[in-house]
């Protein structure tokens, strides 16, 4: 394979080659050919898809999330966008950038959920020396189940006037970061609306804790070659590593080479991680059959 091949399988992989996404139906098949994917364009740059620029089909000046608010193609995806959530045809899960939305695929976010969800939804978040929630966490997490769907500005207002914007942005923050909660909807009078994940999507849910965190990797990480065509091993590691600790990420990666499920490919001058091949199985003609 060239680097060329490689960056003409991708662009036709991430919608890049005027093929856009433009319905529900279009973003179902993008989001599940390529596992998951930012909002928009990351900096520094993460090898990933970005949903804006299957909407647009093309990579060229696509809006960063700084400028998306004064870009009507930043607009317009973002409306098809909550459409998906509200199709439950894919989830959000936290990235490295809270505002530039990461989108995991229906099929592929139950092994998100194994790596980084609770282990014991139905156990609310309690308070302790050890525990990741603040008090206000706890607190809102406990109106989010009784009254969700709803909306942060709802949420405020029902957590008393003292609670600063800040405040609930970062105990939304801790809920999330452990798939408590999931963002459901979103309006620009009301903003973001959430809701437990455990109540917006059960089975989902249920199968992502009945997966073990190495089948989940090992999942995660041929679909991250699936989606990416051919990768350094640096470039899956670091991509994990937003999950789970870089040691683990790369036993997994061993783990799958051992079993052959992947392998090394040359592109130019460099050997990249790829999912291997399946085998072509030669099968011969058959000969032709002589008329006396």
């Amino acid at each position: 394979m060239t680097d060329v091949e490689l960056l003409q399988t991708r662009t036709q992989k991430w919608r890049l080659d005027g093929q856009s996404v433009r319905t529900l139906d279009d973003a179902r098949a993008f989001l599940e050919s390529v596992g998951f994917c930012l909002m928009y364009p990351a900096r520094p740059a993460v090898l990933l898809p970005t949903f804006v620029g299957a909407w647009v089909g093309a990579d060229d000046k696509l809006p960063m999330r700084q400028h998306a608010f004064s870009d009507p193609r930043a607009k317009e995806a973002t409306e098809l966008m909550v459409r998906v959530l509200r199709d439950q045809a894919a989830y959000e899960a936290p990235f490295s950038d809270e505002n530039n939305p990461f989108l995991v695929s229906a099929s592929v976010f139950p092994y998100f959920y194994s790596l980084v969800g609770e282990r014991n939804p139905k156990q609310p978040p309690v308070l302790g020396p050890r525990s990741p929630y603040s008090p206000l966490a706890c607190d809102a997490f406990e109106l989010i189940r009784r009254r969700g769907p709803i909306s942060k500005s709802k949420l405020g207002e029902m957590l008393g006037g003292s609670v600063s914007n800040a405040g609930l942005d970062r105990a939304l923050g801790e809920l999330w970061a452990k798939l408590r909660i999931t963002r459901v909807d979103y309006t620009v009078e009301a903003g973001s609306v959430w809701d437990e994940l455990s109540r917006w999507a059960p089975e989902v849910v249920r199968e992502g804790v009945g997966i073990s965190v190495p089948e989940a990797l090992s999942a995660l990480v041929s679909k991250y070659l699936d989606c990416a065509v051919a990768v350094d091993e640096g470039d899956v590691e670091k991509f994990l590593s937003n999950f789970v600790p870089r040691t683990r990420v790369k036993e997994a990666i061993h783990a799958l080479l051992s079993a052959r499920e992947l392998s090394f490919v040359h592109v130019g001058s460099k050997s990249l991680l790829q999912v291997t091949p399946p085998k072509q199985v030669y099968v011969p003609k058959p000969r032709p059959v002589r008329v006396s």
